[in-house]
């Protein structure tokens, strides 16, 4: 019998996608993804603020590790994949700023609500596919508790041409 529950939990842990007990750090390594420190804020605002079980995000924008950033509207200068990605992008960067904040990833609770701005041409209507690169990074890490409420929208311009901009609520343990 104990042979037997024990096949069934690892059959259940290779099923569903996530060993029993693997850490968040493993689950990003997985991905190919290391997190860098944050880069300071540019303004007068923080990146993030803890009230409370919740973290507020501060909006994240499509920069790589390296601070290039994929710019340009999605629709016209940027294709709907390329879009994906700059929101993959603004997925680790508010991972990293959520890390910095907390200490360990896997305190997050829920991902709670994501709110994706596109900076797309006008007929540009796919912004929900786009911001996709954000929502499918953020299950894939956290699973179940990744899943959140959403809003994608599309926007005229971003700060210095960025092609998303990504902010987040997640509640902690």
């Amino acid at each position: 019998m104990k042979k037997i529950c024990t096949l069934l939990l690892l059959g259940f842990s290779v099923f569903s996608g996530f060993a029993f007990g693997q850490s968040i750090d493993a689950r990003l390594k997985e991905q190919g993804i290391e997190l860098a420190p944050p880069t300071p804020s540019l303004a007068n605002y923080v990146k993030a603020v803890r009230t409370g079980n919740l973290i507020f995000l501060s909006g994240h924008v499509s920069n790589r590790a390296d601070g290039t950033g994929i710019k340009g509207k999605v629709g016209k200068d940027l294709s709907p994949e390329q879009g994906y990605e700059a929101a993959k992008l603004c997925a680790i960067g508010l991972l990293s700023s959520l890390k910095a904040e907390i200490g360990n990833l896997n305190k997050v609770k829920r991902v709670v609500k994501v709110l994706g701005m596109v900076n797309s041409a006008p007929d540009f209507i796919d912004h929900p596919k786009v911001v996709n690169g954000c929502s499918d990074l953020l299950v894939k890490i956290f699973g179940d508790k990744g899943k959140h409420a959403r809003s994608a929208v599309g926007v005229a311009a971003l700060p210095s041409d960025y092609a998303v901009e990504v902010e987040m609520i997640v509640e902690i343990e």
